[in-house]
């Protein structure tokens, strides 16, 4: 059907979607108004459309830019959440109450976060090795 082939193409274009659905972002003006977003959560990035289309341009959030999901606090119908970046911007979120968006993002950002330390590790045990190696040594001599 079209509609798979859209959806496959889509997910090899931003990766794996893992959610999809509303949110609402205040916004940086001065009135701080919230303002709808279509939003889509995937294993590596956060993507806001404005007024619920795909076809407008969307703004990527990537986890490696993302520090942590703070601040959640629950106000009647409403979990307030926000997102603080590595360079220590702010950026506020709203969703209804059964919706737990603030979750799935953070569990999201976690497992991003878990699978970025062990590549790290590993790249790591592989410099250090290669450091000790005997090759490197024997191509060092005169």
């Amino acid at each position: 059907s079209l509609s798979h082939i859209t959806m496959s193409r889509r997910m090899k274009m931003s990766g794996e979607v893992i959610r999809e659905g509303e949110l609402e972002k205040r916004s940086d003006s001065l009135f701080q108004f919230w303002k709808k977003k279509l939003v889509v959560l995937t294993k590596d990035s956060l993507s806001l459309f404005p007024d619920g289309h795909k076809r407008a341009r969307g703004k990527e959030l990537g986890f490696h830019s993302i520090l942590k999901v703070d601040c959640v606090e629950r106000t009647g119908k409403y979990i307030y959440f926000t997102i603080v970046t590595t360079d220590r911007k702010e950026i506020d979120f709203r969703c209804p109450d059964q919706s737990c968006w603030n979750a799935s993002i953070t569990m999201a950002l976690i497992d991003f976060q878990n699978k970025r330390a062990i590549q790290d590790f590993k790249s790591r045990q592989e410099l250090e090795q290669a450091a000790g190696s005997p090759e490197r040594r024997l191509a060092r001599a005169p």
